[in-house]
């Protein structure tokens, strides 16, 4: 252990020890002033006269080709670098954007002034809407179908009435159940002409029918299968209608029938339109001036182009046409809707109409 007068005996330093630590201390300050020299060299001014700039504020764009000289001073044209970059060819400006698509002018599908027609051979034709033929105005978004029942409602109210076209194809029919089944009325075929003979033809079910239907309490209509030539056979026709009918008082209309026979030659296949148009007002005209009510049937095909509408529009028209709903643009007051239907009391499939007239009360 060292006693406290050690340390003073031998705390005063000796002439070397004093040389030797200012030798020490001139050294260290020579390499100092050597090292600043050197700094001031490589940065000529002043970071008092100049603040520095953190090096991630100041990017450096290199010029391809060029080599970058870590901490030189950047002037304001050393950020210009857009002339880095090869021009692009001039384009002319795109006209994609500043023009809108191209609306192709008279589109029949579009332009609501055709209606979309399939002939008879299948192709479908666009044709145009008579502007002077009385339009329909049904919103058939009314149109309601229960258990193969058409139905029409306005205010919530029904009015329309359903109906059932019946021909010797149906067999015997419980009329009564036919009634009790929601049917309103029956149109009945009176017969027909035949298409290759032009024979007249009564319907074998058409006098017992007539008398059924009437009294089960339905309302009564009638059709002919017409296949005349010319408006004598037509008159012909009418008037073998009219002595069928006897004494019974029908409550709606008596309806016209000319169609094309599918898959076989018909005597009416070389008719010209006129032709047809005048058959069919011979028909009517001779129906109606004996006190009944009348109808023209046929399909779009048939009333659009095979007759002239026209020279028809004294009479209501009878459209027929299988769906939901009809795209017939012309008025018309009864619909069949389907031929496929089934109604208690009769056997098989029946046509099914939906009338927007109450002719009973017409």
């Amino acid at each position: 252990m060292r006693l406290p007068e050690e340390y003073e005996e031998h705390g005063g330093l000796t002439p070397v020890a004093v040389m030797t630590i200012v030798a020490v201390t001139f050294f260290v300050a020579s390499i100092l002033v050597l090292v600043l020299f050197l700094n001031r060299k490589s940065h000529p001014q002043s970071t008092a006269s100049q603040p520095s700039v953190p090096q991630e504020s100041s990017p450096v764009i290199q010029d391809p080709g060029t080599e970058v000289v870590s901490g030189s001073a950047l002037k304001p044209e050393d950020l210009d670098f857009w002339d880095l970059y090869p021009p692009k060819e001039s384009q002319p400006p795109s006209t994609e954007a500043s023009q809108p698509e191209e609306v192709v002018e008279n589109d029949p599908s579009t332009d609501g002034k055709h209606t979309l027609v399939q002939n008879a051979d299948g192709k479908m034709e666009w044709v145009l809407i008579s502007p002077y033929l009385p339009k329909h105005d049904y919103d058939f978004t009314k149109l309601v179908c229960q258990s193969d029942l058409m139905k029409y409602y306005e205010d919530g109210k029904q009015t329309s009435y359903v109906g059932v076209d019946i021909s010797k194809l149906q067999d015997y029919v419980d009329f009564v159940k036919v009634k009790k089944a929601g049917v309103h009325f029956v149109m009945l075929r009176v017969g027909a002409r035949g298409y290759g003979t032009g024979q007249l033809i009564l319907d074998d079910y058409f006098s017992d029918n007539l008398k059924r239907a009437t009294d089960a309490g339905l309302e009564v209509g009638v059709y002919f299968f017409s296949q005349a030539i010319n408006k004598e056979e037509a008159v012909e026709e009418a008037n073998m209608v009219l002595q069928n009918l006897g004494e019974y008082k029908l409550t709606y209309p008596v309806a016209f029938q000319m169609e094309r026979i599918d898959n076989d030659t018909a005597r009416t296949d070389k008719l010209s339109r006129s032709e047809k148009t005048a058959i069919a007002q011979a028909f009517l005209d001779t129906i109606s001036a004996a006190g009944h009510k009348t109808l023209l049937y046929g399909n779009k095909e048939w009333l659009i182009k095979q007759v002239d509408l026209s020279k028809l529009t004294a009479y209501d028209v009878w459209y027929s046409q299988e769906t939901d709903i009809p795209d017939y643009p012309y008025k018309f007051s009864m619909w069949q809707y389907s031929r496929s239907g089934n109604v208690d009391g009769i056997a098989g499939y029946v046509n099914m109409n939906i009338s927007f007239v109450d002719y009973s009360e017409k």
